[in-house]
Formats: C-alpha cells, structure tokens, sequence
C-alpha cells in the first residue's frame, strides 16, 4: 500500500524509541531542537538559492563586459 522509505509503521516504531530513550519531559526539548535544525536548514537552502539565483543574473552582464573590452578582429 504504501512505498518509500518511511511507512506509518517505521514511523511508530522510531517514535516509541525516541520516547524510550529521550522520556517524555524531554520530547518538547527535542521536538523543538528538530524543528529550529529543521527551520535553519531552510533558510540556509534560500539563501544559497539565492546566490545562485544572481550569479545567473550577474554571468550575462560580465559576459557582455568582456565582450565590449576584447578587440573585435582579433
């Protein structure tokens, strides 16, 4: 029924393993240290995304600057 490398069960089976080794006044601690893991890995992606995003922008620009300096008949 379902395929992939996580299925409903795999899922059940690592949470009652977290909760055995972590305990239960410790599950907020580190749900919150995941989600914070989670949300900085996101915004770390963007921003290279973001990079490269303008150096697609800045490569035609730079192209057309080295143009305009090399001789022509050469």
């Amino acid at each position: 029924m379902f395929e992939g490398l996580f299925q409903p069960t795999h899922l059940i089976l690592i949470l009652a393993i977290v909760l055995i080794i972590f305990g239960p006044g410790k599950l907020p601690e580190v749900g919150k240290a995941i989600g914070k893991t989670i949300s900085e890995f996101r915004q770390a992606a963007n921003v290279s995304l973001g990079d490269e995003a303008k150096a697609k922008q800045a490569k035609p620009e730079l192209a057309v600057q080295a143009a305009q300096k090399s001789p022509e008949g050469a």
